[in-house]
């Protein structure tokens, strides 16, 4: 059982080395679950191994699910890492390239969709079979999503894809007793933001209504509360500090 006097979930976490995905990890062990993560990088070994260190369930997954057969991978070693098969997968990784459409190498393009919604697709596929009555998938997804804005084309297209696959996916599912939901962060401190010059971060701030970035974790708290929300299905989730009110 987990701190909270609930039943132990098993966790399963794409882009799960940094930023939000670690912060949903965290967040994870932190209320007695058990967590798989995966990422491209070592860093996810290091991140497991400091969890499992504070005395957390938590195993690394080395992989890029955008190659051929690591969905299936990932799912099976997933689903054995402790016996219980899968209770949450939370969708996170992503990749982005983003230049104009005059620029835009269509090879750059199909990527950012093979990371950001064919990744997730394949991966709920795989996945499910390990999944029973009570399961949650939850997707992150992004505000330029919802949102134009100039040179994010190959991005903005994965995550507005990634809303019509957790709809889609949200109806099929509901009779399995499996939700399907999508949380969109707005501006977050990630170590990929922090990079941002400060002119740049200025004027995003300035276009939030609480005039500040989230912290990961804030992101992470919600992502928890939609995973345990069992009447909640199909739903985009905004966690933007005002940000979609103003559109």
């Amino acid at each position: 059982m987990g701190e909270h006097g609930c039943v132990t979930k098993t966790w399963l976490i794409t882009g799960a080395s940094r930023g939000i995905g670690a912060a949903i990890a965290r967040r994870a062990v932190n209320r007695g679950d058990r967590v798989v993560m995966v990422a491209r990088g070592e860093a996810v070994e290091a991140l497991a191994k400091e969890l499992r260190d504070g005395g957390a369930e938590a195993s690394a997954i080395r992989a890029d699910l955008t190659a051929d057969g690591a969905a299936s991978r990932i799912a099976r070693d997933a689903a054995s890492a402790y016996g219980e098969g899968i209770d949450v997968l939370v969708n996170n990784a992503a990749l982005h390239i983003g230049a104009r459409i005059g620029r835009l190498d269509p090879a750059d393009y199909e990527a950012v969709i093979d990371a950001g919604l064919v990744g997730p697709f394949r991966l709920c596929q795989a996945t499910l079979p390990h999944m029973g009555e009570g399961g949650a998938i939850v997707n992150i997804g992004a505000v330029v999503g919802r949102r134009g804005f100039p040179g994010d084309t190959p991005y903005g297209s994965a995550k507005a894809g990634l809303e019509g696959l957790t709809r889609s996916l949200a109806i099929e599912l509901a009779r399995d007793g499996i939700t399907v939901n999508v949380v969109v962060p707005g501006f977050t401190e990630t170590e990929m933001t922090s990079e941002l010059d400060e002119r740049a971060r200025e004027k995003i701030v300035s276009g939030i209504p609480l005039r500040r970035p989230a912290e990961a974790d804030e992101i992470a708290q919600v992502v928890e509360w939609v995973s345990e929300s069992r009447y909640m299905t199909g739903s985009v989730v905004h966690v933007d500090g005002g940000l979609g009110a103003r559109l």
